[in-house]
């Protein structure tokens, strides 16, 4: 699977969510039963500190997530661009890259 490129937008100070369907190669939601995920922000791809996205699987079946951060964390990114991926385990252990994109962080006034 090749990761899908989406490019996000973080208010700082507030609570985000994002979501999204998984597919195949051609075309049709990926089947997600048993699967795990992880997803976190940097501010580059070496960047030793990392910000982690809560992941939740809205509709397993029809590939169906959902990447969210709350406002409590949100609060600590400085302005600017990060880096972000998805990355799916299979039920063998496969790992795999769902999405990946940049995501700039607006500050925030309030």
């Amino acid at each position: 699977m090749t990761a899908a490129a989406l490019n996000l937008t973080i208010e700082q100070g507030t609570d985000f969510e994002a979501k999204f369907t998984v597919r195949n190669k051609n075309g049709t939601p990926l089947n997600l039963l048993s699967y795990q995920a992880t997803s976190s922000l940097k501010k580059h791809h070496t960047a030793t500190t990392s910000y982690p996205f809560s992941v939740t699987f809205l509709d397993r079946a029809n590939g169906r997530i959902a990447i969210s951060m709350t406002d409590t964390v949100s609060a600590t990114l400085s302005e600017g661009r990060y880096v972000y991926d998805v990355v799916l385990t299979s039920p063998t252990g496969l790992k795999s890259r769902a999405l990946a994109g940049s995501v700039i962080v607006s500050p925030g006034v309030s």
